[in-house]
């Protein structure tokens, strides 16, 4: 078992909301395990790897002159709506060994924990695929009969080597940031129509469906859970995570 995370605090800018990444690392470098819950302002966020469409630099000024900055993240995967109802979580930890061992335990952690959390509120979820959905992978937490689930929260890692393998340690030392988004009372309609106009202005080709997502709030009313307003459920989810991560876990192997 390992010791609970610190959970930690940055001021999230809207000049650039994923700078706190950097600190986190910083933090995990030193040994440290931290948390970080957070939510940006009205934005879109894609990995580096969009650089490949030319018009990109275009259509994110483009975005940003509209009141939707468009910002370039550390980890892969795809495009990530941000902003009201979509809650940030982001851990950073040191790991002794090497993506291809424990890349799956990283993401199943991540995934535990959101799913623990989501189930002392009455939201039962587990993980898969989710087609249609925007940054569809393996790891999604979903929401329903696993052939009609939705996506609920989408997960990403990012992984920084900090020591190489020594003569005391048969494997390199890294730091890891894992990420999940969580969709808590967003309208799946909204920001699907965000994330398809981006995909559109850079030509990519892909188109997301907001039938295949769903909210916290959405998956709670269609249980017969009743209403929540949007600040109290809020308040809420980010409690249950905070007892989740206040506790010892078997999560992936620290130094």
């Amino acid at each position: 078992m390992h010791e609970p995370f610190d959970i930690v605090d940055f001021e999230v800018g809207a000049d650039d909301p994923l700078a706190a990444e950097q600190a986190l690392l910083s933090l995990a470098a030193q040994g440290r395990r931290v948390a970080h819950l957070w939510e940006a302002p009205l934005s879109l966020v894609v990995p580096r790897s969009y650089q490949r469409y030319p018009a990109l630099e275009d259509a994110r000024a483009e975005f940003a002159r509209r009141g939707c900055p468009v910002y370039l993240r550390m980890s892969g995967g795809g495009l990530v709506p941000q902003g009201p109802g979509i809650l940030n979580l982001s851990l950073a930890y040191p790991v002794r060994g090497t993506v291809g061992d424990f890349s799956e335990a990283v993401y199943r952690h991540l995934c535990e924990l959101l799913r623990k959390a989501l189930g002392t509120l009455g939201v039962e979820t587990h993980w898969q695929t989710v087609e249609g959905s925007f940054c569809d992978g393996r790891f999604n937490l979903a929401w329903g009969p696993p052939d009609d689930a939705r996506k609920i929260a989408g997960t990403a890692q990012y992984w920084r080597r900090l020591e190489a393998a020594s003569e005391g340690a048969s494997a390199p030392l890294h730091a890891v940031l894992a990420h999940a988004v969580l969709l808590v009372s967003a309208d799946p309609e909204e920001i699907n129509r965000r994330a398809n106009a981006f995909e559109e202005a850079i030509g990519s080709g892909k188109r997301y469906l907001a039938g295949r997502v769903v909210s916290v709030e959405q998956a709670l009313r269609e249980a017969g859970r009743g209403e929540i307003p949007a600040d109290r459920l809020g308040r809420a989810v980010v409690e249950a995570l905070r007892v989740g991560l206040s506790a010892r876990d078997g999560g992936p192997q620290s130094r």
